[in-house]
């Protein structure tokens, strides 16, 4: 990747740290190709989730509700994830948000948001009861 198109770095070591709070993981962008992951770890984390005005938890909820909006139950398995991960919610909060947002984007996509919600909750469980050694 050329240095000309290398997007700024105001606080990458600040991003890093904001994704690693909160999804669990983070990435360097230096060992990749292409410019996104570095305005992804710099920009969205460094900037818009460090921003104040609203938590991490405040900021995941409405991060669900569009991916709900839009279908993406496989990101939305990244967000249920972090948010059972870090006390965000607990598995009954997650689907009763299911049940909240079917209202609102319709059964056919909240079918998708189900699916994503039982997955993570069932993978979650087998890890806690000592089923996934990973």
């Amino acid at each position: 990747m050329s240095e000309a198109h290398r997007p700024p770095r105001p606080d990458r070591d600040g991003g890093r740290k904001k994704m690693t709070e909160v999804y669990n993981f983070t990435v360097d962008p230096e060992s990749l190709e292409g410019d996104f992951v570095a305005y992804t770890v710099d920009h969205l984390f460094g900037d818009v989730w460090s921003r104040p005005g609203l938590s991490v938890p405040e900021r995941r909820f409405v991060t669900i509700g569009v991916l709900a909006a839009f279908g993406r139950s496989e990101l939305l398995e990244v967000q249920f994830q972090a948010a059972l991960e870090n006390g965000e919610l607990r598995e009954d909060q997650v689907r009763e948000l299911v049940i909240h947002l079917a209202h609102y984007v319709g059964w056919p996509l909240a079918t998708g948001v189900d699916r994503a919600a039982e997955k993570v909750i069932a993978q979650r469980r087998k890890k806690l009861e000592g089923g996934d050694q990973s």
